[in-house]
């Protein structure tokens, strides 16, 4: 099974967010569907207003491209320039290294805990 940490929150369309710090990215269960990503273009900047499932960048992989979703709405607060240099880091840590964004005023109520995400994993896996 993918790695899930428990302490973040999940889309069905596979994006995590950080409710503590506000970070947001694509999960470890994408990233192994999509295969190796190689190409990231954020289609948001700083001071963009979001707006949950709302396009925030693609991806691109060794088998497919990919719209990001936005996790939750509100206001981009930082995007991780380092990742657009350099996708790879999306590959091997997801969580950490390979955030995508930071939201301000995100609300992660509506979105999944780990378990739920787990389990949402498993049934799509059959």
């Amino acid at each position: 099974m993918s790695n899930i940490p428990s302490t973040l929150k999940y889309t069905k369309s596979d994006e995590w967010f950080d409710p503590a710090t506000g970070k947001a990215g694509l999960t470890d269960y994408a990233q192994g569907q999509l295969s190796d990503i190689v190409f990231l273009e954020l289609t948001v900047g700083v001071g963009d207003s979001l707006t949950a499932e709302n396009a925030i960048a693609s991806v691109e992989s060794v088998k497919a491209a990919s719209e990001v979703l936005s996790p939750v709405s509100g206001t981009v607060a930082a995007i991780n320039e380092d990742l657009t240099g350099g996708p790879e880091a999306i590959n091997s840590d997801p969580y950490g290294a390979a955030w995508f964004i930071q939201i301000e005023g995100g609300d992660a109520s509506g979105l999944m805990d780990a378990a739920a995400y787990e389990k949402y994993c498993e049934e799509r896996a059959h």
